[in-house]
């Protein structure tokens, strides 16, 4: 429980530093963002006063000619497009206290009743920033159109035409207006075309555009033609790609910190593994050196246990030989007899499977083994009248001698059992690959059922009422002690075969 709840906590801490490095990067890109937009609204400012200055500069007594004013911010707006390394000015407008447009420039396409621009002065769409300023400095301007005839001391370049005007910018005409067809007139005697009466005032001066207007008309025209504020449109372009490319390095950066807590993670997951295996190991020797001692011992019990029962044979066996000895005695001494032999028996087989294996290869031919083991069961072979056939391929292979001799002797004694009285053994190997064999033993018995092909390989299992259940455990320590591998499988029609792999080859 103790390791589960460590490791729930060191996920839960590698989560929690991906999540901070999350936040952090999602904080930085904001700032990023935050820093661009600030950016782009400093050059909002710097083209606004740069504007200013224009007007300030084709000011002439108060007023500003469209004709002149336009192109200047057309050539403003142009040199802005072509620098590709800042922000873009896509339109100009200035407009007047109704929000009636005195002069543009650009693309003017602009929406006044955006809720952000009628409420902050500003609005980011996908591609442009909008910003309002009020215009400062240049108070009390107004924006005309150019007259076609100027009056004399008019702006610097522009024709001298009409009469001069006086030093309030009012036509100096002695006294007389003009008529339609432009001749001159008295004025009237009250009128503004003359100069006043004595002791009237004078009246206030107005620009040579107004003449001609009575002051209702002056003032309606400079309320619709005075300077108010100014409306710049900019690209966010270089904005947009500045907070992408951000956006893409806080995203690989979010994305590599996700796979080092991943990797981490992993990393220590397998050294919990690691840590739990060799605990095992460690635990699992414990028990196996444990298990060697209890093995030695009672490998030496069995084999003290021995001599005392070859005694008991011994004396049973004088008993029933004695001339004088009943029949009834001489029965029971056979059986005393028998059943020592069993279980003497049982105690070699159980000393040879405690035995460690030890394997010293030699070469050895797998014929000669054949033939060798088949003599040494020749009685048990002619007493049930059982056909051994051997055949395959005559071959070497690098083995323990005494070792596979045992093998040999355990799977044809198992055959022997398993087969009926004029029954069939075939014997055979065969070459795999040119470094490998491989070695068959088929009966024609009873076979084996498919689950049990698996627990016949283990201690004290078998399926013969004289069986000892070590034989084929025995086998199974020796065949794994080489390197070699064993099956048991189904014959055909019936039987078993018991197959051995992965024997090399004597070079």
């Amino acid at each position: 429980m103790q390791p589960r709840r460590n490791s729930t906590l060191i996920y839960g801490l590698l989560l929690g530093v991906w999540v901070l490095v999350v936040v952090w990067q999602v904080e930085e890109h904001v700032r990023v963002r935050e820093s661009a937009q600030s950016a782009l609204r400093k050059r909002s400012e710097a083209f606004a006063n740069t504007i200013g200055a224009v007007v300030r500069g084709e000011q002439f007594r108060g007023t500003v000619f469209r004709e002149r004013l336009e192109p200047v911010l057309e050539e403003l707006v142009a040199s802005s497009t072509n620098d590709t390394t800042s922000a873009q000015v896509i339109s100009i407008e200035m407009f007047n206290g109704t929000n009636g447009v005195l002069a543009s420039a650009g693309r003017t396409n602009i929406d006044w009743q955006q809720p952000d621009i009628q409420q902050a002065g500003e609005h980011w769409g996908l591609r442009t920033m909008t910003r309002v300023y009020p215009v400062e400095g240049v108070t009390n301007t107004v924006i005309v159109e150019a007259p076609t005839n100027f009056p004399r001391g008019g702006p610097r370049g522009f024709p001298r035409r009409g009469p001069p005007l006086d030093d309030m910018g009012m036509p100096n005409t002695n006294g007389f207006g003009t008529n339609a067809a432009g001749q001159l007139e008295p004025p009237p005697p009250n009128g503004r075309g003359g100069p006043p009466r004595e002791g009237e005032p004078r009246p206030p001066g107005r620009p040579f555009w107004a003449r001609g207007l009575d002051d209702q008309q002056y003032q309606e025209m400079q309320a619709t033609h005075e300077l108010t504020g100014l409306l710049l449109t900019l690209s966010t372009q270089s904005l947009q790609a500045a907070i992408s490319h951000d956006l893409w390095l806080r995203c690989i950066i979010i994305f590599f910190a996700g796979i080092s807590a991943a990797g981490a993670g992993l990393a220590f997951r397998n050294v919990s593994k690691t840590a739990e295996l060799q605990i095992r190991l460690v635990r699992a020797s414990e028990l196996n050196s444990h298990l060697k001692e209890m093995n030695l011992a009672a490998a030496g019990l069995a084999h003290e246990t021995r001599n005392p029962l070859n005694i008991i044979r011994g004396i049973a066996q004088m008993l029933s030989k004695q001339t004088d000895a009943p029949p009834d005695l001489r029965e029971k001494t056979r059986v005393i007899v028998d059943e020592t032999d069993k279980v003497t028996a049982q105690l070699t087989e159980f000393i040879n499977y405690s035995r460690p294996r030890e394997v010293r290869r030699t070469k050895i031919a797998l014929n000669s083994a054949f033939a060798e083991v088949l003599r040494t069961l020749n009685h048990d072979i002619e007493e049930k009248k059982i056909r051994v056939e051997t055949g395959g391929e005559a071959l070497t292979i690098e083995a323990d001698d005494q070792l596979l001799r045992q093998v040999l002797f355990n799977l044809l004694i198992n055959a022997i059992q398993a087969v009926n009285e004029g029954g069939q053994i075939q014997i055979s190997a065969r070459r795999e690959s040119a470094t490998e064999a491989s070695l068959e033993i088929r009966d024609d018995g009873t076979g084996v059922s498919p689950e049990q092909r698996q627990e016949i390989f283990k201690p004290y299992f078998t399926t013969h009422q004289k069986g000892t259940g070590l034989g084929l455990a025995i086998v199974s320590q020796i065949v794994l002690a080489h390197g070699w591998e064993i099956q048991c499988l189904p014959n055909t029609p019936k039987g078993a075969i018991f197959r051995i792999t992965h024997l090399k080859l004597a070079v």
